[in-house]
């Protein structure tokens, strides 16, 4: 079997993803993808003839965000006509998994030279989602609006989810804000040290004048006072109907784990951050590589993906770490750098808990609690964030991994060159 490496990771900055205020919300989203699949040609003086195929994600696929946007965008960056294009939906983890997807075709055999990645608009999903919901259009949560579904496999809101595992798992407000200012506290220092420099791109519009050079959404000054102030986000929703007429989240949740008291806890401090953005990753053979001229920075090592509880949906991070493992024949103790989606700080937590991990290793440039999380663009962000901080700190493995609705989890290790 062929050898599959990363060349390049590149990404935007993250933008406050709400509409007319977010740098980036004026844009069209095949331009913001095609920004950073520009950044990828020019950086590496690619020839994109020789992609097989950009394999992309989005998760939110609703009126401009919608089709292939995969394609579209590789067309609007320049890309040869011969360069395919697909897109597909993980939710969160599309874009680990569309990195998947191009890192086995080439350790298959079937391609040379693979982008993937993905690009996500919450600024315009959230704006005309919320349109559509006005106009009755949808399931108005975050589940499935699918009622034979829901009475086998119910679905709740997200950050119910979340207040439901801490209660599960007798993890404390206390205890999550403390990784929130954590999260916080690192994400100022890489940002003032420059440690995200080497993959992040400026963004620019078609006469090359800025459209965004830095980090819109971090607060590097919150504090543990400040966040004990802050009202749960979620406490509306626990009580709401999921469907007209049909049980509340809470009820969802009870149906499948009976007696657990939902008490509401996360807050927009302990919860990611709705911001726009885009990410791309480089993936060739070993052969195309030397070929080329071009100079691979981590060999992808193993992969997995992996289905968990959907009615608890955010817990599958743990057994796709243990299976992607497992896979490559390494153990936590192995791993130099964590990277895990900070959907909740509960999902982080518990992740540190059950695998008894060093918490100095994980997520040491903060998450998406202080950065944000441009859903289908989060993965590659991972990655990258990943790839550049094993160069920076000298370590060998890195280890992604994030929680995806539905009970979902893609997992990927990769070793530095």
């Amino acid at each position: 079997m062929a050898e599959a490496y990363i060349i390049d990771a590149v990404r935007t900055p993250r933008s406050i993803g709400k509409m007319g205020k977010g740098a980036l919300s004026a844009m069209h989203p095949e331009h913001l993808a095609a920004s950073v699949l520009a950044a990828l040609k020019e950086r590496n003086h690619l020839d994109t003839a020789d992609v097989d195929d950009v394999i992309w994600g989005v998760s939110g696929a609703i009126g401009l965000q919608s089709g292939d946007v995969g394609r579209n965008a590789a067309l609007d960056a320049g890309y040869d006509v011969r360069a395919g294009g697909v897109t597909m939906n993980r939710f969160c983890g599309s874009s680990i998994t569309t990195a998947n997807f191009g890192a086995a075709m080439v350790m298959a055999g079937m391609h040379d030279v693979a982008v993937t990645g993905g690009s996500e608009m919450l600024s315009y999903v959230t704006h005309h989602g919320a349109k559509m919901r006005e106009a009755g259009v949808g399931s108005g949560g975050m589940g499935t609006g699918n009622p034979r579904l829901q009475a086998v496999h119910p679905q709740s809101n997200q950050g119910v989810c979340a207040d439901a595992i801490a209660a599960i798992e007798g993890i404390t407000r206390a205890e999550l804000e403390a990784w929130g200012v954590e999260s916080q506290r690192r994400a100022g220092i890489a940002i003032a040290e420059g440690r995200f420099a080497k993959s992040v791109i400026t963004v620019r519009d078609e006469d090359g004048a800025v459209i965004l050079d830095h980090e819109e959404y971090p607060r590097p000054d919150t504090t543990a006072e400040g966040l004990a102030q802050l009202k749960p986000a979620f406490a509306m929703f626990r009580d709401m109907p999921s469907q007209p007429g049909g049980k509340t989240y809470a009820e969802l949740i009870n149906q499948v784990y009976p007696g657990v008291q939902i008490t509401p806890i996360h807050h927009v401090g302990i919860s990611s951050g709705v911001v726009d953005g885009a990410a791309a990753l480089l993936i060739t053979s070993g052969e195309y590589a030397k070929a080329h001229g071009l100079c691979a920075r981590a060999k992808i090592v193993a992969m997995a993906e992996i289905g968990d509880c959907p009615t608890l949906m955010l817990n599958a991070p743990v057994p796709a770490a243990r299976k992607v493992l497992a896979k490559a024949g390494l153990t936590v103790a192995d791993i130099d750098v964590w990277e895990v989606n900070e959907a909740f700080a509960v999902v982080t937590e518990k992740f540190i808990r059950d695998l008894g991990i060093d918490r100095a290793k994980i997520n040491i440039n903060g998450g998406s609690i202080a950065l944000g999380h441009p859903i289908a663009a989060t993965g590659a962000m991972l990655i990258g964030t990943a790839l550049d901080e094993l160069e920076r700190s000298g370590g060998r493995y890195g280890l992604i991994t994030m929680c995806a609705a539905g009970g979902m989890a893609p997992a990927m290790i990769i070793e530095r060159v």
